[in-house]
């Protein structure tokens, strides 16, 4: 562990909506290291056809109360953003061309056994 980047972290939650981690810097002896800055992570799940999906995301706040106030703006960019994230690779899937034993109709075609895998005696 980097004892220069160590933080001490408590959990807020509304028992609702989400979850706001602060990140509060500390000394290698656990005293508050007031050179580096608090950090705020928001944690929400968002339910989709496939089941939940946890997302974390930053949150621009120097008091956990504007961490609280910035929570839903920064959840909603954290869903658009994933979902254009998941719109893209299911481009990416859908325009790779597959083509299952390539290789093997080639090897066959030159006399080799081809197919890959385990070959049986």
């Amino acid at each position: 562990m980097d004892a220069r980047g160590l933080y001490r972290e408590d959990v807020f939650t509304d028992q609702r909506v989400g979850t706001i981690r602060r990140l509060s810097p500390v000394a290698a002896d656990g005293a508050d290291d007031p050179s580096r800055p608090v950090q705020f992570i928001g944690q929400a799940s968002v339910m989709t056809p496939m089941g939940q999906l946890p997302l974390s995301f930053e949150l621009e706040a120097a008091t956990l109360g504007e961490a609280v106030a910035a929570f839903g703006a920064a959840a909603q960019r954290a869903v658009e953003e994933t979902a254009r994230e998941i719109q893209e690779m299911r481009r990416q899937a859908a325009s790779s061309i597959v083509i299952p034993d390539a290789g093997a109709a080639a090897l066959k075609g030159m006399g080799g056994k081809g197919g890959g895998g385990i070959q049986m005696p």
